[in-house]
């Protein structure tokens, strides 16, 4: 790897059962070429997983293919990030069991980027009805995968879990 393709990030597994914990390893060891040993501890928001978290380096792209080494698996929540360079855009790859994989561009601070092709499309589709708008744009910002992690990220924080349940 040169310093001109050099790419890092961090590796966010917010759940996992405790006999998937040497699987993940082995993939991401995998992918990345070198050994990964994630410290693990327990999951707040669900006692029966662990979280760790793993900061990682290698060539551009390689968040994608970390991403693509762990897409559905049961059981197991994560979020990967690349961060930007000079020659690449960064991005943020969102699983969960429920929903699968999402994936964005990110900014040089990680904010997501939504293209203008994507935009226009939800404006012309939407025309005149917000509803619909919101709900397309929604789903080109993965709120759907944010609302399902957040439990799991506030809880690896270190804060108390407040669940929120379904009616109807």
């Amino acid at each position: 790897m040169t310093a001109h393709r050099a790419a890092r990030g961090v590796i966010f597994i917010h759940s996992v059962t405790p006999a998937l914990e040497p699987h993940v390893e082995w993939a991401l060891s995998g992918v990345l070429g070198y050994q990964v040993s994630i410290e693990w501890i327990d999951q707040p928001a669900n006692p029966m997983y662990h979280r760790g978290e793993y900061s990682w380096t290698g060539e551009i792209g390689m968040g994608a293919m970390l991403a693509s080494s762990l897409n559905g698996w049961e059981h197991l929540r994560y979020e990967i990030t690349e961060d930007a360079t000079p020659q690449s855009e960064g991005g943020r790859w969102s699983h969960t069991p429920e929903l699968g994989i999402f994936y964005a561009q990110t900014d040089l601070v990680g904010n997501v980027v939504v293209p203008e092709n994507r935009i226009r499309a939800a404006l012309e589709h939407a025309d005149t009805d917000a509803g619909e708008m919101r709900r397309l744009l929604d789903l080109a910002l993965g709120q759907a995968w944010d609302d399902e992690l957040e439990p799991f990220r506030y809880a690896g924080a270190g804060a108390p879990v407040r669940w929120l349940h379904r009616v109807g």
